[in-house]
């Protein structure tokens, strides 16, 4: 016996009964589609007939409701160190592209980069006001975060945070670009060009951004046999201020260096700002390369050398991770998803 069409009565909101009356299916049917159920097999076409259902009634669900009869929150939280910096509103689009498609909301902590900000923003687990997390963590022990996986919230971490901490079996995952091997290429392409004295503006200390990076200088340096000098590695905040100042330290040295590497896009805007204080061409007199491929690489004058680590794709495979854990279809070892860079050659190096 066919289920009768029929659109829900007007003004009324549509619910998921009128959508599997709509597709001719069962609301369980449609409950999986909209939960991304993988683990039961259901065919493309049917899939589809109930996405287009959707589609046409306007169904928004209840996630209200939906909490209530799973336990769940349907909320996701992103904690990221500064808003301000344009690599991570890309990085909260690719995230929230997955985890709006799968039903969830999204909801992103501002931690300015401490570790007070970090645990306001994890302590939302903590109260089971999310039902996973994904953080870029900066100071955050891994004693503060063993409590939650352990009660089965999972978590995905993008950047070199150290997982060694971890017993392999909770459910934690890693997405990230490799900071050691981008950065090396970066300072590998600094050295071809001819340059023997590299500086480095390098972030904030203790941080895993500047960890990574700094080793792949390290390491350039080394390949070449050009020997370290510590006093070119400065730095503190990874903003435009931070970078500035770095490099009105850096300008101090003498003999002078012929390129300094950023280790991130924002600070080499700071470098730019202070070497055109001091009547310093870029790249005649000094050539600036920076990490991360913002925007305004492109704009500024000259336009940036950088490293692109596309943030939109990272948080996308970030979500994706942790959609898997949320929905059943994976429940296994921690896994560590190396993401790809490119080098992209500008004018200012």
């Amino acid at each position: 016996m066919q289920t009768e069409r029929r659109p829900p009565s007007r003004g009324r909101r549509p619910t998921q009964a009128d959508v599997a009356r709509l597709a001719e299916v069962s609301q369980t049917v449609v409950s999986y589609v909209l939960n991304d159920i993988r683990t039961v097999s259901i065919s493309s076409e049917t899939r589809k007939r109930v996405q287009d259902a959707i589609a046409e009634l306007g169904y928004v669900p209840d996630n209200a409701a939906r909490s209530l009869r799973s336990g769940r929150t349907m909320t996701i939280a992103a904690v990221i160190p500064d808003i301000t910096n344009p690599f991570y509103p890309d990085l909260i689009r690719g995230i929230q592209n997955v985890t709006q498609a799968s039903g969830y909301d999204l909801v992103t902590y501002n931690t300015d980069g401490t570790l007070e900000g970090e645990q306001r923003g994890i302590d939302t687990a903590r109260r089971g006001r999310v039902d996973g997390l994904i953080l870029n963590p900066f100071h955050i022990d891994p004693s503060y975060l063993l409590p939650i996986l352990t009660d089965g919230i999972p978590m995905v971490i993008n950047g070199e945070y150290h997982l060694n901490a971890f017993p392999p079996d909770l459910p934690l995952d890693r997405v990230y670009v490799p900071g050691d091997a981008a950065a090396r290429s970066i300072v590998d392409y600094l050295i071809e060009k001819g340059h023997t004295r590299i500086a480095m503006i390098a972030g904030e200390d203790a941080t895993p951004p500047r960890e990574g990076r700094v080793r792949g200088y390290r390491q350039a340096l080394a390949a070449h046999h050009i020997p370290l000098e510590e006093a070119l590695i400065r730095g503190s905040t990874f903003n435009e201020e931070g970078g500035y100042e770095a490099m009105r330290e850096l300008l101090t040295i003498t003999p002078r260096f012929t390129a300094v590497f950023a280790a991130n896009d924002l600070m080499a805007l700071g470098a730019f700002i202070a070497c055109r204080e001091e009547g310093i061409r870029v790249p005649d007199d000094i050539a600036i390369a920076g990490f991360d491929n913002i925007p305004a690489a492109r704009l500024v004058s000259p336009a940036l050398t950088t490293v692109a680590q596309y943030p939109e794709r990272t948080g996308r495979h970030a979500a994706e991770q942790l959609m898997e854990r949320l929905s059943g279809r994976y429940d296994g070892p921690t896994r560590v998803d190396l993401l790809q860079h490119d080098l992209i050659v500008r004018e200012s190096a």
